[in-house]
């Protein structure tokens, strides 16, 4: 293979990053408007997104199956199209059975589309021959920040917020589809994986039936948790926040998850030499404290700018507390690689697909500031949790 091909696989897998990230935060402004359709309250709408993070949780190992048998180039195109003809039509059901199965295929399509590019940019990562993974995720949170503001910005041009979606839709199928044969073939991937210096022997050789629960897996996989759980909550629930606790009209709703990806955004791409400037534990429990103030600061002072100061200031200190998590994941001692990072992996994705529905049901039951307020403790006791680790 030569190098144009690979630095054109480069610029493919950094486009679909970009799709994943705009198809996604598409769906933070259109959640109040979910709402209000169907005349839910907060622990309902929690309920609900559960149907999301489901869809996408359920998929996640069945698509490092598939994407195995098939190559993760054919999975990137059936998931973005699954995505692109969900999108508006999470805008038309007034059903909430019909909403639920609806944000499950959604979900579905995301997961799918998150394990697939994965996979393919670390397969254009090993042929490149240096660290791009942090960009690539830079280019995701581009696509959030698009996302978040696009579909208000389309709506408040005077678009109905059905064709709003349908246009941010066609877009995703046009860039996909326009970058879909400059991806990796799956005879290519063989190829690049035969060629990998780690030995099939380590995935297969008995390591132990139960090492996912190992101890250190856990730790790690619930400060992954913890971490997703806080651009989960952003995802879903700071438009419902900025409008029925800031007063923000519905095409301004997406706001804050806009500055809290432009935010995260910049950080991911600078993410690389910060990392390697800086030792693990300063961007761990520095970030989380940044993240934590953040969000206890969007919350407390009743004042839009502020709040969206708070969720800027969270995406700074939280974007690369998962890479060095991932980065952890692939060096534990007691664990090989090949089944720490699939298990971490799962357990932070939990966070940021299922976790919203819990902060909905505390939602309910004291508000949606304390439920916010809950994700930013969770922050704080991971930057605690790590300091004081070895």
């Amino acid at each position: 293979m030569n190098s144009n091909s690979v630095k054109r696989a480069a610029v493919a897998t950094r486009a679909i990053f970009l799709v994943c990230g705009l198809g996604i935060a598409s769906w933070a402004p259109m959640v109040p408007l979910v709402k209000e359709r169907l005349g839910i309250n907060d622990a309902s709408l929690g309920l609900l997104l559960l149907f999301l993070g489901g869809g996408a949780i359920s998929m996640m190992p069945i698509s490092g199956i598939l994407g195995h048998k098939y190559g993760s180039r054919i999975l990137i195109l059936a998931a973005s199209l699954v995505l692109a003809l969900m999108l508006p039509l999470l805008l038309l059901f007034s059903s909430v059975l019909l909403m639920g199965v609806a944000l499950f295929i959604f979900g579905a399509a995301v997961g799918t589309l998150d394990v697939a590019m994965n996979s393919h940019a670390v397969q254009v990562q090993n042929k490149h021959g240096k660290h791009i993974m942090s960009a690539m995720h830079g280019l995701f949170s581009v696509g959030g920040l698009l996302g978040s503001l696009g579909l208000g910005f389309l709506i408040k041009l005077g678009l109905q917020p059905m064709y709003a979606a349908v246009s941010i839709a066609l877009l995703i199928v046009v860039i996909v589809c326009s970058m879909y044969s400059s991806l990796f073939t799956l005879s290519v991937e063989k190829e690049i994986a035969n060629n990998e210096q780690e030995t099939e022997e380590l995935i297969v050789k008995p390591v132990g039936k139960f090492l996912w629960l190992h101890a250190s897996v856990l730790s790690v996989g619930a400060m992954c948790f913890a971490a997703f759980l806080a651009e989960g909550s952003i995802l879903d629930w700071s438009a419902v926040f900025l409008k029925e606790n800031r007063g923000v009209e519905e095409a301004f709703a997406g706001m804050g998850y806009a500055a809290f990806s432009l935010a995260m955004a910049t950080m991911r791409l600078l993410g690389d030499g910060l990392i390697h400037r800086l030792n693990a534990k300063k961007i761990v429990v520095g970030g989380g404290l940044i993240a934590a103030f953040g969000l206890f600061l969007a919350v407390i002072v009743p004042n839009t700018l502020v709040s969206l100061l708070g969720f800027v200031l969270l995406g700074i200190g939280a974007a690369n507390i998962v890479p060095v998590f991932f980065t952890e994941a692939g060096k534990l001692k007691q664990v090989p690689a090949a089944i720490a990072i699939p298990a971490i992996t799962t357990i932070g994705y939990a966070g940021q697909l299922a976790g919203p529905a819990l902060l909905g049901v505390i939602a309910h039951h004291f508000s949606l500031p304390i439920a916010l307020g809950f994700s930013g403790f969770l922050l704080m006791l991971v930057a605690i949790v790590y300091w004081r680790r070895r």
